[in-house]
């Protein structure tokens, strides 16, 4: 069997594109998403005795805007490309039968989530964010994003940004290699704009100010004086209106999704042997290293979050989207298997670790000494039982019935 291109989900799209549309599938990157989800994993529950790969943990939350800038490079990857138009219902419905019904399997299991907001929100907040949660809109509301289902609030965005992909689809895009690298970094300044004005201008009125200083010698041998700037300080525990607004709501992230969309188009445009995707991995991965363990603490924590490591994180994904020893590495099968079952990692993996310790089921089941590593086991295996018995099944029962009714409406049209 033919291995076909990947969703934005990681998964094979055969039935989403005709094979005259089939492109190479792109393995490295699933396998790597596993590496992404697992951190995101440990980030929000840490174990001790890291050693090496603590500074990578301990900005685990890097690897959201990672899987933002994926979502758009893999879908323009499978669709740009295309010469008939897509039809935006069937492009909603492959997206809604593929991410909605384990989203709903998770409302569901985790009701016990449910009662704990009832208890702490008011009654309006409490229903506005069930109501919200339902219809995947809790993404919109800064002080409601993270109600019922904490890291849902991503889904919420993502499915913002797939209801704007068709349109922008549409969009005459430069075809030179030249002019699309341009653009990605347009985007990426541009994204980082709201984290500038925050920090300049503390919106959210925080007391922790740094000032940093601007000498040079040059500046002052012409007469200028030293630049000072007051800069907000923030980290992953800043509260606020404003901050959350940042790491929650759709529009933030907006920028870092049209740079996946333009990285995609760079990929189908691009000309390069395996030597030369191997340098351009090897110099993503060198880049990211530098950062994580020599600069990132010196960076500021929200410019991080809105997307400051997405021109390393660009490099990688083309980096990885051919063939050769390093994409070997990352396309061993069970790093493809896990990586094709992120999107239930990720959606389940919060709830699911604080019930299993809610219950004090390490205690219970006498693996509290080798925990939280059992607790991880758990919930990746958990992950891949809903993606065989939740996700795969309630995707081909709805695209089986779209097709069904696209069908009879086609019989029932006059000739």
């Amino acid at each position: 069997m033919q291995a076909t291109a990947p969703t934005s989900t990681g998964e094979p799209a055969a039935a989403l594109q005709p094979a005259y549309q089939r492109k190479p599938a792109l393995p490295a990157l699933t396998g790597i998403r596993t590496l992404l989800a697992v951190s995101i994993l440990m980030f929000h529950f840490t174990p001790s005795g890291l050693g090496w790969f603590y500074p990578i943990i301990d900005n685990g939350y890097v690897f959201v805007s990672f899987f933002f800038l994926i979502s758009g490079y893999i879908l323009a990857y499978n669709y740009l490309d295309r010469p008939a138009r897509l039809k935006l219902s069937d492009f909603w419905v492959a997206r809604l039968s593929r991410l909605y019904p384990v989203y709903l399997f998770a409302l569901i299991i985790f009701w016990e989530m449910l009662r704990v907001e009832h208890q702490v929100r008011s009654t309006k907040d409490f229903w506005e964010g069930t109501f919200l949660s339902i219809i995947l809109m809790q993404g919109w509301f800064p002080t409601l994003a993270t109600f019922w289902n904490t890291v849902a609030w991503t889904l919420s965005c993502e499915m913002t940004l797939y209801a704007i992909f068709p349109l922008l689809m549409r969009v005459p895009w430069p075809s030179k290699p030249l002019r699309l690298i341009a653009l990605i970094l347009i985007f990426w300044s541009c994204g980082l704009i709201p984290q500038m004005i925050y920090l300049t201008l503390n919106p959210d009125h925080l007391s922790t100010v740094i000032t940093h200083t601007i000498a040079a010698p040059w500046a002052h041998a012409i007469g200028l004086a030293d630049v000072h700037l007051n800069l907000v300080n923030t980290d992953r525990y800043t509260g606020g209106w404003w901050v959350e607004w940042l790491k929650y709501t759709p529009l933030p992230y907006l920028c870092t999704f049209m740079a996946g969309i333009v990285l995609g188009k760079l990929q189908n445009v691009l000309k390069l042997t395996s030597n030369q995707r191997l340098a351009v991995a090897l110099v993503g991965f060198a880049w990211g290293w530098c950062t994580f363990y020599l600069l990132i603490k010196h960076l500021p924590y929200i410019m991080i979050h809105g997307g400051l490591l997405t021109p390393i994180f660009a490099t990688i994904i083309i980096g990885l989207s051919g063939p050769h020893i390093v994409t070997t590495v990352f396309s061993w099968r069970p790093l493809v298997e896990i990586g094709s079952a992120t999107y239930c990692l990720y959606l389940l993996h919060f709830n699911t670790f604080i019930l299993i310790h809610t219950h004090h089921l390490p205690e219970r089941l006498h693996f509290a000494r080798f925990d939280p590593w059992v607790s991880y086991i758990v919930v990746i295996a958990f992950a891949l039982a809903a993606r065989k018995f939740i996700e795969h099944p309630c995707q081909r029962m709805i695209g089986d019935w779209w097709k069904r009714r696209k069908e009879t409406r086609a019989r029932q049209q006059p000739a």
